[in-house]
């Protein structure tokens, strides 16, 4: 039997064309870096999306199915390997899954085509957006993708996106607006100080000379008075020079601090961590805190993943008992040592086998550990009626 959708179209994989929203910065200023920037060029920006988009690629995508039993079983067939495996020819599922979110969090929308032959899967590619244009159906209440030349109902293509227009809620903004701005400042403030560190124009002396000295009014004659008095001396070595005819100061260059530079960008990098909803220090302000950490997978990488797996799942699978899971509980920072403790106290209560302990914490499985077992003595679930301390009296029962 068909697990998936069989597609009306295929698509052309002789793709020529170009459509796309992209965001640019601009600035006229004197000291900036000539040309264009766009987002994914802004280093505290690309930061942020490239931690969410690894880590999304990084988890496991299950294939499951529901039960009547109180908890879904997992399906190990083609199908999830093909999906959590090799999605392409091309890629691996890290590489894949990254591109497709950093692509959802840079540009709001990302779509991947389907490859089907007899209406079975085939690669999943994804669509640079260079080459997609969205498309408003007249009534209003659908659209369509425009992949080059080609046009494609909205249901024969995976269209990841985040952020929807409310006034086209089937298209994704993402965060170019909020972030413009401020990768603006940023890219300004990199280049204020690679132009500050540049410059030549920041002497430590200045040594007063008489401009009516003939000597000294011309560039030789100063030059010829730097290689007299201060180029000859040894280090260390203290200057003697005239007293009527020199006067020597001591001059503090202009720091980055007095500029305050760092305080301006340690507030955008904050500001930038709120907008991707990454924790503070995944852009180097502040020290890492695991509380944090726990509760930017529960809320942001979460966020995405559902995101994903469910575009995955209506799109992709026919048979209403089976969807996708990403193992987003590979993410969490525990403790060894605290999983340990939890899952040996779900062992001795005979909810969970010795292998599966053994497989949490990284071991492999070992013979005669696949039996759910109970109280101290460690006796199969099964038989915790058959101990002899429960029999009385001499009876039997």
């Amino acid at each position: 039997m068909r697990l998936f959708r069989k597609k009306r179209s295929e698509l052309n994989p002789q793709l020529t064309g170009e459509g796309a929203l992209a965001f640019w910065l601009k600035s006229d200023d004197e000291i900036t870096m000539p040309g264009y920037t766009t987002l994914d060029h802004c280093p505290e920006i690309i930061a942020g999306v490239n931690r969410i988009a690894s880590l999304i690629g990084s988890m496991t995508i299950y294939l499951m199915s529901n039960s009547d039993k109180g908890g879904d079983f997992r399906i190990k067939n083609e199908l999830s390997k093909h999906v959590d495996v090799s999605p392409n020819h091309y890629q691996t599922r890290q590489v894949w899954m990254t591109d497709i979110v950093q692509t959802v969090l840079l540009k709001g929308n990302c779509v991947v085509f389907p490859f089907t032959r007899d209406g079975y899967l085939g690669d999943l590619v994804k669509i640079p957006p260079a080459r997609v244009i969205f498309s408003e159906h007249e009534q209003g209440f659908g659209y369509s993708v425009q992949i080059d030349d080609k046009l494609y109902d909205s249901e024969d293509v995976l269209h990841f996106l985040i952020n929807p227009d409310p006034n086209r809620p089937w298209r994704g903004r993402g965060q170019t607006v909020a972030l413009g701005e401020v990768a603006k400042t940023l890219n300004q403030a990199a280049t204020t100080k690679k132009a500050f560190m540049s410059s030549k124009w920041k002497p430590s002396l200045i040594v007063k000379v008489d401009a009516l000295t003939e000597e000294f009014s011309s560039p030789a004659g100063r030059k010829k008075l730097l290689e007299s008095y201060v180029e000859n001396s040894n280090a260390g070595e203290p200057w003697l020079i005239p007293a009527e005819q020199f006067s020597v100061e001591q001059v503090k260059p202009l720091s980055l601090s007095d500029l305050a530079i760092s305080d301006s960008v340690k507030m955008d990098k904050e500001t930038v961590a709120s907008i991707l909803g990454v924790p503070a220090f995944v852009l180097g302000v502040g020290a890492y805190n695991k509380d944090e950490w726990n509760n930017f997978i529960n809320t942001t990488v979460m966020c995405l993943a559902n995101m994903i797996q469910q575009e995955l799942t209506k799109k992709l699978l026919i048979s209403p008992n089976w969807y996708f899971k990403f193992n987003i509980r590979s993410l969490y920072n525990y403790d060894l040592q605290v999983l340990e403790q939890v899952y040996t106290d779900l062992y001795v209560r005979g909810i969970v086998t010795g292998n599966e302990v053994r497989d949490v914490i990284g071991m492999t499985p070992k013979e005669g550990l696949d039996e759910l077992v109970i109280l101290e003595n460690y006796i199969p679930l099964g038989t915790i009626g058959d101990q002899k301390k429960l029999v009385q009296n001499g009876g039997t029962e």
